[in-house]
């Protein structure tokens, strides 16, 4: 059955999750493309992600997102796993197929990929080292993306190096570990630095890193987007670093959902950030 001939149904599973500009990217896609469905914020308590999933198909859902605390507990609930989702370590995306058959993906590292793309058409992960402060889910997807794009050197920089050695171990790639007293210094020469920690996110303290032995040409980026300019960005920025936060990374992860969901290709419009900045 064709996807104009129906009514769609998708959502995003969190806890919390009411939070989510989710509703809002998704639902603009089905207006601008002339199509009746809903996408729909469903707060699932933790421990309760498998049998969630296991709904979707009974209940007409194509699919829905993960955030947290779903990501890793969502893996053991899905009958397949696309590559990235296996080396990641974690899913954002479950894709739902007639038969019910449930595929889980992650779209995070296209949603930065493209993120950086789009506001910079010339990048490339191999112009020089890139630092990636973190080593969670966000950072296991970054890192993973700048390994697909080719990057040279990743310099991985984390308080807690037994996680940011399993990281290493998982994500094939040229990282290095850097001891987090050493995290000043690790910028020296870089091309690109990433935070990728919840550091600087409304509610909690700024990424504690100074920017002064990073060059100035370098690409400053955040995956955080709420605020739009965490101190992380708003230091690059007043040093003359190109800088890019993460809002574009959120709207560009669901362009391949709507193509496992629904067979449509879908753009992120000027229209659509200006509208989901609208909400932050």
């Amino acid at each position: 059955m064709d996807v104009r001939d129906r009514f769609l149904m998708a959502g995003v599973m969190g806890w919390p999750v009411m939070h989510s500009r989710s509703p809002a990217l998704h639902n603009y896609w089905f207006a601008k493309y002339g199509l009746k469905g809903v996408y729909v914020p469903l707060a699932i308590e933790p421990g309760r992600a498998g049998a969630a999933l296991r709904a979707l198909h009974p209940l007409g859902y194509a699919g829905a997102n993960l955030t947290i605390p779903h990501k890793l507990e969502a893996m053991a609930a899905v009958d397949t796993l696309d590559p990235a989702g296996k080396a990641i370590g974690a899913i954002s995306c479950v894709s739902v197929s007639p038969d019910g058959e449930l595929h889980g993906s992650n779209n995070d590292w296209y949603g930065f990929t493209e993120n950086v793309l789009e506001a910079f058409p010339d990048w490339r992960a191999d112009a020089g080292p890139a630092a990636v402060i973190g080593a969670g889910g966000g950072a296991r997807a970054v890192v993973y993306a700048l390994a697909q794009r080719g990057a040279k050197e990743i310099r991985l920089i984390n308080r807690t190096q037994e996680r940011a050695r399993k990281l290493a171990q998982d994500i094939p790639g040229p990282i290095t570990l850097v001891d987090w007293q050493d995290r000043h210094d690790a910028l020296e020469d870089c091309a690109m630095a990433v935070n990728a920690t919840s550091q600087g996110m409304q509610g909690m303290p700024p990424l504690d890193i100074s920017l002064e032995r990073l060059p100035r040409h370098a690409l400053v980026t955040d995956i955080i987007y709420i605020p739009l300019e965490t101190p992380f960005i708003a230091a690059a920025r007043a040093r003359g670093n190109p800088t890019l936060n993460g809002l574009g990374m959120l709207l560009h992860q669901g362009r391949p959902a709507w193509k496992g969901w629904f067979g449509l290709d879908v753009e992120v419009t000027p229209e659509l950030r200006a509208l989901i900045e609208a909400t932050i």
